[in-house]
């Protein structure tokens, strides 16, 4: 199957039982950018990754990597994955681990020593290759644990919660190593409760709960319409048909909202304000959060 898409699935569902863990998921996740999946505990997020990396098998519907059928041998070489719980032996040092990956990826015997320098280098344990992972704090091992799905160079990389364990210069870093592997045109897939995080590196996201898709698209969109806020004087009728020809206006606590308003317009809006009569105290960019659009759509509210 020729597919320009890192992942799509189609009415992709999972039964334990009279269990329903995953109801008819169908998304797909373009090439050469990340992508965050969403959802509260219990929600499926885990079923889809098994089924993905053919851990699991479906109940029913399908799902393709990298244009062929999930969990294929030839794929699974081509994608790099970082569990949220893993552990590796206390006695192994840090290269010993990536060799032992290098292995099981079948990755040619001389182009190890590369791949364990290059993956080091950019989880920055490049002076701690040497080291047995059992003196490794939990971030450290964290950091391992992403080299180790860095390893042959993957078209798409599947992250389950990568910045759990990190500090907050773990956590930038890890931000900056996911951008540049977008960079290069590689997919990043990515599992977080942490919404900020992904607020900050997701080019788009999905939400699921309770086992079926509610939202999906680009993160700006998701997040909704732009809106900014005035704090004004001297406001008469004239001050408000200004305001109202930029966007849907409402009125709380002495500010003036204006809600889906282009952001390249809003020197145009203040310009009309004042042109108008008004006088401007204040202006404030307002933007809803994906935390509090995440709860809104568990909630069912609309956009």
């Amino acid at each position: 199957m020729v597919d320009d898409a890192a992942i799509r699935t189609l009415a992709l569902s999972k039964r334990y039982g009279e269990t329903e863990a995953l109801a008819g998921l169908s998304m797909t996740v373009p090439r050469g950018l990340v992508f965050g999946f969403l959802g509260p505990n219990g929600s499926g997020k885990t079923t889809t990754v098994k089924l993905l990396l053919g851990l699991a098998s479906p109940s029913g519907g399908e799902a393709w990597l990298l244009g062929m059928p999930a969990g294929h041998r030839q794929t699974r070489q081509r994608v790099g994955y970082l569990p949220e719980l893993f552990r590796y032996q206390a006695w192994l040092t840090a290269r010993e681990v990536l060799a032992l990956h290098c292995r099981l990826a079948e990755l040619p015997r001389p182009s190890w020593p590369g791949e364990i320098d290059a993956s080091l280098a950019t989880v920055g344990l490049a002076d701690r290759g040497s080291s047995r992972v059992g003196t490794f704090s939990k971030g450290m091992q964290q950091r391992l644990g992403l080299a180790v799905a860095l390893v042959g160079d993957p078209e798409l990389v599947i992250l389950d919660e990568p910045t759990s364990a990190l500090d907050p210069v773990g956590r930038h870093d890890t931000r900056t190593i996911i951008r540049e592997l977008r960079d290069r045109g590689c997919a990043v897939f990515l599992n977080s409760h942490l919404l900020g995080e992904v607020e900050q590196v997701c080019d788009q996201v999905a939400v699921i709960s309770q086992g079926r898709l509610i939202a999906s698209g680009p993160i700006d969109q998701l997040l909704g319409a732009a809106t900014v806020r005035l704090r004004l004087t001297g406001v008469d009728a004239g001050v408000i048909a200004a305001i109202d020809r930029h966007g849907a206006r409402t009125q709380q606590d002495g500010w003036i909202s204006v809600r889906g308003i282009d952001p390249d317009a809003v020197p145009q809006l203040v310009a009309d304000v004042v042109a108008a009569g008004g006088r401007v105290h204040a202006v404030e960019p307002v933007r809803q959060s994906l935390e509090d659009r995440f709860l809104s759509l568990l909630r069912g509210e609309p956009t």
